[in-house]
């Protein structure tokens, strides 16, 4: 064990901060495995927590959320968030389990395995700062081509939503937005064309792109002609969801500026900690070694 005060502080610190992680990770793991094997019973088992009357929500879960909850766990939602899921899990954990092992075994090889991952994901992270700041007119343009193209490649309505138009949905009712630029992003978007042809009613835009009563996440227009005659006063027609990010971000630069600083702090700290550590524990063992 590393005799020094400050490297004993480090590893234990290590410890926790990657035992929390390997906890959240393997849940999540685990959940997104059990979505990817068995879909059916993840569904019966949500519907059944929340809407049985002996559940602790179900006073909280009316019959609006219920519509609402069954949307978001169909099998095609469930099946690219499962994806998501163990993806994102098996990352953090690999990376979690480096670092908890390498700082309770006080393994030199596990630690510098740790810091070398938790570097490159720092520089990648600056990198990515660094372009999207320079290259700024680059970024907006790339960044709208793959916002566009998942509104024209997977945007639908009517029943059987999937994941990418349950997420733009609520994007679109909670930001006050439509679209990418505007309501004409949906005139390329291919299902969207299919089903409301097929609907007869000349459906222009979605409910989520047009003036809301009541839950947003009801997808309930104020006029119910909007969906058919968009304008200025009853549709969020020519608010692109872009630009309306972009202003938020903006007018709260403060806290995304902060909430950098304090992600780029941590990661450096846990850099700092694991040679900090390594170096202890190479000191040691020389000691041992030499006497």
């Amino acid at each position: 064990m590393a005799a020094d005060c400050g490297a004993n502080c480090a590893r234990w610190l290590l410890c926790l901060a990657n035992f929390i992680f390997i906890c959240v990770s393997t849940g999540v793991l685990i959940v997104g495995t059990w979505l990817a094997a068995d879909k059916a019973s993840f569904v019966n088992l949500t519907l059944n927590v929340t809407t049985s009357k002996d559940s602790p929500v179900s006073p909280f879960v009316g019959e609006n959320a219920e519509k609402i909850l069954k949307e978001f766990v169909e099998p095609a939602v469930i099946e690219q968030a499962a994806y998501i899921l163990i993806a994102a899990g098996a990352f953090i954990l690999i990376i979690s389990f480096l670092g908890y092992c390498g700082a309770i075994k006080e393994s030199r090889v596990l630690l510098t395995a740790y810091g070398i991952f938790l570097i490159i994901i720092f520089a990648l992270q600056i990198a990515l700062i660094l372009l999207c700041t320079l290259y700024k007119s680059q970024a907006d343009h790339h960044s709208k081509g793959f916002l566009k193209s998942t509104l024209s490649k997977y945007y639908t309505t009517g029943d059987n939503k999937d994941a990418v138009t349950l997420s733009w949905d609520l994007i679109m009712a909670q930001m006050s937005c439509c679209g990418v630029d505007g309501y004409e992003d949906f005139r390329t978007a291919r299902l969207f064309v299919e089903k409301s042809s097929a609907e007869g009613l000349g459906r222009q835009v979605p409910e989520s792109c047009c003036i809301l009563t009541g839950d947003p996440l009801l997808l309930k227009p104020a006029d119910p002609s909007c969906i058919i005659s968009p304008t200025q006063s009853n549709s969020y027609l020519s608010t692109g969801c872009y630009t309306k990010f972009s202003f938020m971000v903006t007018e709260n630069l403060d806290l995304v500026i902060g909430a950098v600083v304090v992600v780029a702090a941590t990661q450096l700290l846990a850099i700092i900690f694991s040679f900090c550590l390594c170096r202890a524990v190479g000191q040691e063992r020389d000691y041992y070694y030499k006497y």
